[in-house]
């Protein structure tokens, strides 16, 4: 089984590295779809399903944290997983996240092992 994953970000510099780190891991990833921001991610949900979604929180038009409110206020879209990437990062703000839904938190800049390793934590382990 492969799968698709949605960056949102409204850097185009911060969505390409990460899509090139994903394609780094070596998991079964099927497709990689791009947003500069919640309200073009909303759009893309619409057209097409995903598995995993990265966002960022600051972005114009529509924030990560308000993507996240319409994600987990939709029936067809609240178990899809989403991970916040970001330069904020206080133990606060991760906990208030959390209580809000997120599955995970990484703080940029990032890895490409913390990228493999929290997709693994939440899509499952594969061979």
């Amino acid at each position: 089984m492969s799968y698709t994953i949605l960056i949102v970000d409204d850097s185009d510099t911060v969505r390409e590295v990460l899509c090139r780190t994903i394609k780094m891991t070596g998991l079964p990833i099927d497709q990689i779809l791009q947003a500069s921001n919640g309200k073009k991610a909303l759009q893309q949900l619409k057209e097409k399903w995903v598995d995993l979604i990265f966002s960022d929180i600051h972005m114009p038009e529509m924030t990560g944290l308000e993507l996240l409110d319409e994600i987990t206020n939709d029936a067809g879209l609240k178990q899809i997983p989403l991970i916040i990437i970001s330069t904020e990062g206080s133990a606060t703000r991760i906990t208030e996240l959390k209580k809000k839904g997120i599955r995970g938190y990484i703080r940029k800049p990032f890895t490409p092992e913390k990228i493999r390793d929290i997709i693994i934590q939440t899509l499952g382990e594969w061979e």
